[in-house]
């Protein structure tokens, strides 16, 4: 019996072990999507968004709501691709540190409503991807392979 345990573990783990590719490439797929169609909306409504960010007191309205709109924009295209990967996620953290500093902070009282905040999760989540890269099925592997780069995939 323990024999049997240890095989059927071991098949398990294996199993596991070699389809950990799909981790990444579910997540990228899902958030990348998330943000493409946030960003697309928010291009779409401009002059809406503007609005919104005047109303939080946004230094220079205009231009950021469209560097907003667009970071999320083609940075979920990009991260959707996994292509430059790593580099997009720098301005996506970015966008939710001054989300999070300039419009949901007001709202949040302690710990437990920042560990909760959409924008800390989506920031632990872009922080992920920078630190783990885009995965084995991404065009960043397929890039690196083409340039002769060894990855760890």
């Amino acid at each position: 019996m323990r024999q049997f345990v240890a095989e059927t573990c071991s098949r398990l783990l294996r199993i596991l072990y070699n389809g950990r590719w799909l981790g990444p490439l579910a997540v990228r797929m899902v958030f990348g999507y998330f943000w493409l169609e946030t960003g697309i909306a928010k291009v779409h409504n401009l002059d809406s968004f503007t609005q919104r960010f005047i109303g939080w007191g946004i230094p220079f309205p205009a231009f950021s709501a469209a560097l907003s709109a667009w970071t999320e924009l083609l940075g979920g295209l990009l991260i959707m691709l996994g292509l430059f990967t790593r580099l997009v996620t720098i301005p996506m953290i970015i966008n939710m540190i001054v989300a999070v500093t300039l419009v949901v902070s007001s709202n949040l009282m302690g710990l437990d409503d920042y560990v909760e905040a959409d924008e800390v999760v989506y920031s632990l989540i872009f922080f992920w991807l920078l630190m783990a890269g885009p995965g084995k099925i991404s065009l960043d592997t397929l890039v690196a392979r083409w340039l002769g780069i060894r990855t760890q995939e």
